[in-house]
């Protein structure tokens, strides 16, 4: 499956979708990156005067590219417009803040895959390379 493939089978769209590109894909991981848009909405009160990307945010672009994009790769052919994809678990701890306008990329290992549960290390690093989040995510597809 390529990524042309992977885009057109992920359950998103904007503004809630938070993968740009996926630089690689294989059986045991992947690869992706997004720009966070300055004038995405959470950021008119996500500090005052001085905006900082949520959490959940991070988690939730993490989920997408580390867990979901590999996902429907180890699926292939069996994802399909019914197919459901729920988020089971998180660990994440935060490092460094990611700011208005700056471009992340994510780097997902896959740990385990079976009985359609996908647990992966997922680690996200600034354009200067630096990590600002790492821990592990879970989903499951149905």
């Amino acid at each position: 499956m390529n990524t042309a493939e992977i885009f057109y089978k992920l359950p998103y769209s904007t503004p809630f979708l938070f993968v740009d590109e996926l630089l690689s894909v294989d059986e045991n991981g992947v690869t992706g990156t997004f720009r966070f848009d300055e004038n995405s909405d959470f950021y008119k009160g996500h500090f005052k005067n001085h905006p900082v990307t949520p959490g959940v945010i991070l988690t939730e672009t993490m989920a997408q590219i580390g867990v979901v994009c590999l996902g429907i790769f180890l699926c292939g052919n069996k994802v399909n417009p019914e197919t459901q994809i729920g988020l089971t678990s998180t660990e994440i701890e935060f490092l460094k803040p990611v700011f208005p306008n700056e471009k992340v990329t994510v780097i997902s290992e896959k740990i385990y895959f079976r009985f359609n549960k996908l647990k992966c290390k997922v680690k996200m690093l600034n354009e200067r390379k630096e990590t600002v989040c790492e821990g592990t995510i879970a989903g499951i597809i149905k």
